[in-house]
């Protein structure tokens, strides 16, 4: 794992490990895959259908990395994809459920958007399911509107019309 790139920060009292959590760049292929597995798996909820959780974590041994350690354990990751010259995709982000509410995802997409300008892009999209499906997806899209980005466009049957996939973007 490489520390290039660490950030700590206090969590909140009631975090499991209250003494601060790291998010950290990962390069190794492999501790992506292990650190994205262990994630993705404890979510059912977003993650349920095990070809599009194993084409993610395919996906992040080759894409930018970033993951929250509490002490040294994984409890999160975001890895990002190159969409075009000037645009990247958040392709994917996972928090334990014991850490949401906690600040911990957005630490991570701090450190991703931080990544995104140095890299030189100027436009951050990401997909996910259309607000009013799903419990869990609406608390995600607030959770996305909540960093800044803002609604592009709905495509609903890019994946199935049970989910219909809502695109928001942001300039960085």
């Amino acid at each position: 794992m490489v520390d290039l790139f660490v950030y700590h920060f206090a969590a909140d009292s009631g975090t499991p490990g209250a003494s601060g959590i790291r998010i950290v760049s990962v390069e190794e292929a492999t501790e992506k895959q292990r650190i994205s597995r262990t994630v993705l798996e404890a979510l059912p909820e977003w993650f349920g259908i095990p070809e599009a959780r194993e084409q993610y974590i395919k996906e992040s041994a080759e894409q930018p990395f970033f993951a929250a350690l509490d002490a040294e354990k994984a409890i999160g990751f975001l890895c990002l994809k190159e969409t075009g010259k000037e645009t990247v995709e958040l392709s994917v982000l996972g928090v334990l459920k014991d850490y949401h509410g906690k600040g911990v995802g957005r630490k991570l997409f701090e450190r991703a958007k931080k990544a995104t300008r140095n890299y030189g892009y100027s436009f951050m999209q990401v997909k996910t399911v259309q607000m009013g499906r799903y419990p869990e997806y609406d608390a995600t899209n607030r959770f996305y509107r909540s960093l800044g980005f803002k609604e592009f466009e709905l495509f609903p049957t890019l994946w199935d019309e049970r989910n219909p996939c809502q695109i928001y973007v942001m300039h960085l």
